[in-house]
Parts: C-alpha cells; structure tokens; sequence
C-alpha cells in the first residue's frame, strides 16, 4: 500500500498521544489530524479530566484542526486514531468532511462500523488494522490495570 510508512508514522503520533491519556487515568486513545504532510492537531481522550462524555480523542482533535485551519471543514486532512471511533465521533468526522480515517485497533463493542456504517461522509475513505497490535494491546493493559 502507498500510505503504509506514513500511516505507520503517523499512528506512532496518536500512541503517543494516547499514552498521554493514559498517564492521567483516562481510556488510552489518541489521535492525530495531518493536512498535507503535517500535523495540525494532536489530542487524546480527557473524558475523566474534564467531566465531559464528549472529550474523545477525535473530538478534541477535530476542534483543534478546525481553529488552526480556520474552517470547520476538514477536507484535505487524514484523521488518524488508535481506536475504531465510536458513533458520536464518527458522526463529527462525517460533518467536518474528513475524507481519509485511519484507525489502528477495531472496536467491536462501540465501533461506528457496527451501529452505523454509513455516517462518514460518502466519500471517506477509512482502514484500520494500522499498528492494530499495538494500539490493541495498550487498550488491553489499561483495562487490565484498571480492574
């Protein structure tokens, strides 16, 4: 695949960024927003921090990329994220126009693709499995170390 060494890369970025959640008790998941090659937003769930179910890591980076880009479409940008959005986020990455969605671990339980399959923009293009192992398995210990 032509995208693979910068997923990769930019996957590393969203760990990153989820192990910042981590370190201050929240769900591990991060995530990255990329326009043109570059980072322009970089978040992390803050859920438990800022007493607000609406604080995921894509949440948060969509906010962040529409003020630096002065929009609040996205549509020249990659979202990357450690973990299958859920239907709420997805919903946000439809309405900002996001057409790339590059995601590391599935989410069988709460993953948009299983309770709604089409609310990304028509013509998004979205694959996962990217450092799925890794991001997998951060998920893991977390939930491990919590109960």
């Amino acid at each position: 695949m032509q995208h693979q060494p910068l997923d990769e890369r930019f996957m590393q970025m969203a760990l990153a960024e989820a192990q910042k959640a981590w370190q201050k008790g929240e769900i591990p998941i991060g995530a990255v927003i990329v326009s043109h090659g570059t980072i322009i937003a970089r978040a992390h769930n803050l859920t438990e921090t800022l007493n607000d179910v609406t604080a995921h890591a894509e949440m948060q980076a969509i906010t962040m990329a529409a003020n630096t880009l002065g929009g609040k479409y996205l549509t020249d940008c990659t979202l990357y994220v450690t973990v299958e959005p859920c239907p709420m986020c997805a919903g946000a990455i439809g309405w900002a126009q996001v057409p790339r969605i590059v995601y590391g671990a599935p989410d069988p339980k709460r993953g948009f693709r299983e309770y709604a399959p089409r609310v990304l923009h028509p013509k998004a293009e979205c694959s996962g499995g990217i450092l799925e192992e890794e991001c997998r398995q951060l998920m893991q210990d977390f939930f491990k170390r919590k109960r």
